[in-house]
């Protein structure tokens, strides 16, 4: 069984190839500047053979397309024709309503539409894609496995906010958890690696966009994502958790309207709001040690947001057994995990210094006789979408 996962963004398309008889992966790609009045860089990787063209792609169904044509083509494709693909699964975001893993349906594509406030960015582009292809394609299944599908198992204490009831049902104002492929693979692969199902896991996405989440025999109990992406920890440029009653002060203070303040909130704020020039922790992290007080501030405002949540974690798990790390800081940033676990000892976190110094890929930064362990996970979350798509297709059968 071949199965195509689909990655969408605003203005890109991301996607691999999956044959999950043996859960190889067959091709990877992506295009970029999609609806754009400049031509979109479409490249392919199918083994060690890479392939690269521009051309205008208006949309992402035309995207989805291109892909298609790509993985086909008789020169360099890994299959002779779209009939050997068995579906299309998208890694969505939120469905409000419907926020599983479904077969992409009409009722399907209303709920999306209801909730595409809570991820104005993604869902649009995801409806239209699914619309087209629907059309295109009709006799191609498309699954959509939403980011919010891992967080359902988390109890009612830790889903609703101080809030009447039924503000959460009619208005979908209630903490729904993203990142969800990624958190999922982290807790199946951390009970692989440790040998136990029953684990207490904390695992840490962090990267452009971050999140925290407490993990109790393979299932979510609480995530520091709330009703949107842009909630909990500090983002990239996102704020990240925020006081609602500082908005008519900047507002006002400003001189902007209250769309104007919500989006300078999800995209000058976060680390780049705080040192007044980048986000990205790389350049960060080499401002702060040549002196630069902002960019060591905007670390710290971070590490210190994760920290808090991993101890609130513990809390509400009872204790942890790993503490693990993934996304592009969680896995490359050795001396933000240092910070992150640093003066953990009396928790039972040892960490050894060398080997976190030493970790890029996959590897235990903890030293053997640590009470809690510590890894680098490099997250999978297309081979996630794959599985969950592949398990609709048999339920239906």
């Amino acid at each position: 069984m071949k199965i195509l996962v689909a990655n969408l963004g605003s203005t890109s398309f991301k996607y691999q190839l999956l044959d999950m008889d043996g859960e190889e992966r067959l091709a990877k790609g992506g295009i970029d500047r999609i609806g754009s009045t400049e031509a979109s860089n479409c490249h392919v990787e199918i083994g060690d053979f890479k392939h690269s063209q521009t051309r205008m792609v208006a949309n992402h169904g035309v995207a989805v397309e291109a892909c298609l044509s790509d993985l086909t083509n008789p020169e360099f494709g890994c299959i002779k024709s779209i009939s050997e693909v068995s579906a299309i699964g998208f890694k969505a975001v939120v469905g409000g309503r419907m926020s599983g893993v479904y077969r992409v349906t009409p009722k399907l594509l209303e709920c999306m539409e209801e909730a595409a406030f809570l991820a104005p960015a993604h869902n649009p582009a995801y409806i239209a894609a699914m619309r087209m292809l629907s059309e295109q394609m009709p006799q191609m299944p498309l699954v959509a496995a939403f980011e919010t599908e891992f967080h359902q198992t988390m109890p009612d204490k830790n889903k609703y906010y101080a809030i009447p009831l039924e503000w959460a049902d009619k208005y979908l104002v209630r903490r729904w958890g993203y990142h969800g492929a990624s958190h999922r693979y982290i807790a199946t692969r951390s009970a692989e690696l440790l040998g136990r199902n029953d684990l207490r896991v904390i695992s840490c996405h962090l990267g452009g966009s971050s999140s925290v989440c407490a993990i109790k025999d393979g299932k979510s109990v609480y995530s520091s994502f709330g009703m949107t992406p842009q909630t909990g920890l500090p983002h990239n440029s996102r704020i990240g958790e925020f006081d609602p009653y500082a908005l008519p002060i900047l507002m006002k203070g400003l001189g902007k309207s209250l769309e104007e303040v919500l989006a300078m909130l999800g995209s000058q704020c976060g680390l780049r709001g705080v040192s007044g020039g980048t986000g990205d922790m790389r350049d960060l992290e080499t401002a702060a040690i040549a002196g630069d007080r902002a960019s060591r501030l905007a670390i710290d405002i971070f590490a210190t947001a994760v920290r808090n949540y991993i101890g609130a974690f513990i809390v509400e798990l009872g204790g942890v057994d790993l503490i693990s790390f993934t996304g592009g800081i969680g896995e490359n940033q050795a001396s933000f995990r240092e910070q992150v676990l640093s003066g953990m000892e009396f928790l039972g976190v040892d960490l050894d210094l060398e080997k976190n110094c030493a970790t890029r890929t996959e590897g235990v930064i903890t030293k053997p006789s640590s009470r809690v362990a510590s890894w680098v996970i490099p997250t999978n979350e297309e081979l996630i979408v794959a599985r969950l798509t592949k398990k609709v297709l048999e339920t239906a059968e």
